[in-house]
């Protein structure tokens, strides 16, 4: 939030104002007295005082600047939109820009990292946890439908060849998805191994699963994603964001942080050339 002018006959008259407008006490204000006004004499030629106001510990207005010098420093054009919920302790981002591909990062491990590193200053921030959301071009749902099909096309083939899948490293966000699109169905199970981060979910045919009738229960609809499962080796995700305590979590973390995060998006651009 900017600050915003007031002007009244005194300061503590402005100080009032101010604090009717932005519905808290004066003591939750940040102010900057601009002019401390005049009665003049005998009443003529007096002048109104003003003053800069806005509300202390803004978490959506500090949130906005820690990642405008982010994305400063990662050289990024970004807008920024954030909705916080303060019932609800959510808070979700939405950014916009001309770069926004090579920011999700291959299947969002650029934006989950960056995810991470706003969840840890906002929550330095706040007295009760608040959830973050870091969403763009609905990136966030589109994936959870890819994650959906890909779950019950891994099921099928499950149920198919009767033997076990052990799906790609994900992180616990995405596991939840292909644990809750299985979690009803009559013939699979899912369970998560590993350690992170990789640990990953394993599909496997339940007990009484060898009744499953490949004509009769095949959903057509099922996407083939199967080609996207493979990881032969996996290795180090190139969104590592390395050890940030969250005590350590300000304006300089932040640029190392966006330091890391450019290096890890110019190392997939290449591998992807």
């Amino acid at each position: 939030m900017e600050f915003k002018e007031f002007r009244a006959k005194t300061v503590e008259d402005a100080l009032t104002a101010a604090a009717l407008e932005f519905s808290v006490a004066s003591s939750e204000l940040e102010t900057e007295i601009i002019d401390r006004g005049s009665t003049g004499f005998l009443g003529l030629g007096g002048r109104q005082a003003v003053i800069k106001a806005r509300v202390k510990n803004d978490i959506s207005r500090d949130t906005k600047e820690y990642l405008e010098k982010i994305f400063a420093a990662m050289e990024t054009e970004v807008t920024i939109d954030i909705e916080y919920d303060k019932e609800a302790q959510t808070m979700d981002i939405d950014l916009e820009g001309p770069e926004m591909g090579i920011l999700i990062g291959k299947r969002g491990q650029t934006l989950d990292s960056l995810q991470y590193l706003v969840s840890l200053f906002v929550n330095k921030k706040s007295e009760t946890y608040i959830r973050v959301k870091l969403n763009t071009e609905n990136y966030r749902e589109r994936r959870k439908e890819t994650l959906e099909n890909l779950a019950k096309n891994i099921a099928f083939k499950v149920k198919r060849t009767r033997k076990s899948f052990t799906l790609e490293p994900m992180n616990p966000y995405e596991r939840r998805i292909i644990h809750s699109t299985l979690q009803n169905d009559k013939f699979v199970s899912t369970k998560s191994e590993g350690e992170e981060p990789y640990r990953k979910v394993v599909v496997y045919l339940k007990k009484g699963g060898k009744n499953f009738n490949k004509k009769k229960d095949y959903n057509k609809n099922y996407k083939d994603y199967s080609k996207e499962t493979v990881a032969e080796k996996p290795k180090k995700p190139a969104y590592d964001y390395g050890d940030y305590d969250i005590s350590e979590i300000n304006a300089e973390t932040a640029i190392d942080a966006a330091a890391n995060l450019q290096n890890a998006m110019r190392e997939e651009s290449g591998s992807n050339e």
